[in-house]
């Protein structure tokens, strides 16, 4: 018959391991859509398009979305709470 220290260091054991894997879990993939499922969302009121372009990129491109806003990628914690969480939130950097 095993001690209880033995069963609590075997359940410790386990608890780390499922911890660990956890934490070394990739985030979830973002969805993606393609250009024909973005179409009929343009102008919608509930649909926020962003553009995440560097500055160069997005200045010398001829091709914009013309409703989407442009924010800095680098400064997420800047701009995302300006947005409503209910709204679908569509970014795009190309």
């Amino acid at each position: 018959m095993r001690s209880r220290g033995a069963i609590l260091r075997i359940c410790l054991v386990w608890i780390s391991l499922i911890a660990a894997d956890l934490a070394l879990a990739a985030p979830p993939e973002p969805n993606k859509m393609t250009k024909e499922e973005l179409l009929p969302l343009l102008g919608k009121p509930d649909v926020t398009i962003i553009d995440l372009r560097f500055g160069r990129e997005w200045y010398e491109s001829d091709i914009k979305i013309k409703c989407a806003v442009r924010e800095d990628p680098m400064k997420p914690g800047l701009w995302m709470d300006k947005y409503p969480k209910e709204k679908i939130l569509v970014l795009y950097c190309a």
